[in-house]
């Protein structure tokens, strides 16, 4: 009870910002509501007086409801489905999630970028964004801010690719009368699953292919997001070590990202209800009460960022940024080329 009363403050106004914040990224899912609570809740906080009263509240939120969001997303996953659709687009993601770690790692450490900036701009370009982010974050310890910036940068290659792409899609060479190959492209080179949906469902009605090239898009996407539970493992595994190495007393326990298993339990589970014949609609609520719920850790990190400080901050981690998405989107387009998917 005592818990309760002092986080309900922080949990209201988070709650507050990310209703219409839900609502407004249905309305324009390029843009997004994580991207546009976090922005609400930086504008919030710069008007915030007695901010002791809302902390504990918007930590809890930030950090707890964060991972319970992370855990609901495995609802939303077959594996099998994922597996049989992925294989085909497997030599891509893979080396698509490699490129982009290995660019941000390069570059942070070429312009001095902080390492848990990198890490979750790399795995956010790589993976899916802002689930990726999410996370990864409580597993390395990043702050706030440090999310709340690859939030963004993720956010604006998001945008560029959701209308670059479709519109250079001929240019490039992909088919307009077989969706899978533009399908591939937009589930390994775009990063968010918004955007992903976006560009894929462009093409569809640039050519007329009803959902081909959205369900192959989709499918990859799904695929590309499993990458999330060996990626926070070995950052756990990392992290351990380094805590051990200064000298600091290293809580397993405390580094360990259990919510990921609890993530891994739930796309079990999902699989083998799907398999004895249970509808993929079951499973509908979980996932929309997952996406929210990252709405509402997006708002409680708003609310926890110093907006002036990341403008001043921010032209190193875009530089960063454009360089992982670069990177992807020619590995991409290579990759297809040699596997004659183009």
């Amino acid at each position: 009870m005592t818990k309760i009363s002092t986080i309900w403050k922080g949990t209201l106004l988070s709650l507050l910002i990310a209703v219409p914040a839900y609502i407004l990224g249905l309305i324009f899912p390029v843009i997004g509501g994580a991207i546009i609570a976090i922005v609400i809740g930086m504008a919030v906080a710069v008007f915030m007086k007695n901010r002791s009263q809302f902390d504990s509240g918007i930590r809890f939120v930030s950090k707890k409801v964060l991972q319970w969001a992370v855990i609901l997303l495995g609802f939303g996953m077959n594996l099998s489905v994922v597996a049989e659709t992925g294989l085909q687009s497997l030599p891509i993601i893979v080396s698509t999630i490699s490129i982009s770690l290995i660019a941000a790692y390069l570059v942070s450490k070429a312009l001095r970028i902080s390492g848990n900036t990198a890490a979750l701009i790399g795995i956010g370009s790589s993976i899916c964004g802002g689930s990726a982010i999410a996370a990864s974050a409580p597993v390395i310890g990043a702050d706030d801010e440090e999310v709340a910036q690859s939030i963004s940068v993720i956010f604006f290659f998001n945008v560029l690719a959701a209308i670059i792409f479709p519109i250079l899609g001929t240019a490039i060479g992909f088919s307009t009368a077989d969706g899978t190959p533009f399908g591939i492209f937009a589930g390994t080179a775009v990063n968010d699953t918004s955007s992903v949906t976006a560009c894929a469902s462009t093409w569809d009605s640039m050519w007329g292919l009803g959902t081909e090239t959205l369900d192959k898009a989709v499918t990859v996407k799904l695929t590309r997001t499993l990458a999330i539970i060996p990626i926070t493992l070995v950052l756990a595994v990392i992290r351990t070590r380094k805590e051990g190495k200064s000298g600091e007393k290293v809580s397993i326990r405390k580094i360990f990202p259990f919510f990921i298993i609890y993530f891994v339990l739930a796309s079990v589970i999902t699989t083998v209800l799907m398999s004895l014949g249970v509808s993929a609609s079951f499973f509908t609520p979980f996932k929309n009460l997952s996406k929210f719920m990252i709405v509402l850790a997006m708002a409680a990190i708003g609310l926890n960022t110093d907006i002036v400080k990341l403008v001043k901050t921010g032209g190193k981690p875009l530089f960063l940024g454009f360089t992982c998405w670069t990177m992807i989107t020619i590995t991409s387009l290579l990759l297809q080329h040699m596997l004659g998917l183009v």
